[in-house]
């Protein structure tokens, strides 16, 4: 599928005036931009990477938190909205796009919110976000919870269990994840996997494992596994990340960091007893 989705700009110029009751006098001078650029911007949609950010950090610096709100239309609209975040942006879209070694193989990537996206994203300078609508009707749609199912697929995806792949438990389930054409489960950062690390080396037992990840629960991932799921996907829009927006995020990434060490110190603690990977894949 190819993606060809510009910056909303036009649009975001416009709400700002008519919020504002200003015009382009006044916003020239207040984002530094000359008029004729900005009427150049208001007839054709396109800029400049460097008037990109002027704009959009100008909006978001004065309270226009743009993205969040086009998101909660978005979802009173519309039946089912999903984000993807993109280092550089896309131009099309693939079921076969992904390394091998994500969450679950290859496939195309979806969280079911945009500071969900924001959180893979912000630390890269020439980061946005997608929005599309997923139809899933006549879809094979596999959904894991916050399990040890999970966890095991997870590990096997990412390589940290090679010793284990052949056993019965392994091979059912990632024959059942592979004839999905969608799969939903709980999403992974850095940070979490950083716990099913843990486990798969048998450092912690399932019990500290799963409550730890329970414990710090992002949302949602859908991961389009096919052509199939592909076709059922269309295009919304193109979301521009600016630099205090970005910061914004990373922060509150800083925080959460802190957070999953203090759980996992603390399931540690509460949960002693439970099986360790060499007793639940013997």
């Amino acid at each position: 599928m190819k993606i060809d989705l510009k910056y909303n700009i036009k649009k975001d110029i416009e709400l700002y005036l008519y919020s504002e009751k200003s015009n382009i006098d006044i916003f020239s001078v207040k984002t530094g931009i000359s008029k004729s650029i900005i009427n150049e911007i208001k007839k054709s949609g396109v800029t400049t990477d460097y008037n990109y950010e002027r704009i959009y950090s100008f909006l978001f610096n004065n309270g226009y938190s743009i993205n969040k709100a086009k998101e909660e239309i978005l979802k009173e609209t519309r039946k089912l909205v999903l984000f993807h975040g993109s280092k550089k942006g896309l131009s099309e879209v693939s079921a076969f796009g992904s390394r091998s070694n994500c969450d679950f193989g290859t496939g195309f990537y979806l969280v079911e919110s945009f500071s969900n996206a924001m959180n893979f994203v912000c630390e890269n300078d020439k980061s946005c976000i997608y929005s599309f609508e997923l139809d899933t009707k006549g879809l094979n749609i596999i959904e894991f919870a916050c399990s040890l199912e999970w966890m095991i697929a997870i590990c096997y995806y990412r390589n940290t269990i090679k010793e284990y792949e052949n056993t019965k438990v392994v091979r059912d389930l990632i024959e059942k994840v592979e004839k999905a054409d969608v799969i939903i489960a709980p999403i992974v950062d850095n940070r979490m996997f950083y716990i099913m690390t843990l486990f798969a080396n048998g450092d912690i037992n399932v019990n500290v494992a799963i409550h730890s990840l329970s414990a710090s629960y992002m949302g949602k991932q859908y991961v389009l596994k096919t052509e199939k799921a592909i076709s059922n996907l269309k295009p919304i829009e193109r979301y521009y990340l600016s630099i205090p927006e970005r910061k914004q995020f990373i922060e509150q990434l800083e925080k959460r960091t802190i957070e999953i060490e203090t759980k996992l110190k603390m399931a540690k603690r509460e949960f002693r007893d439970g099986q360790y990977i060499e007793e639940v894949l013997k």
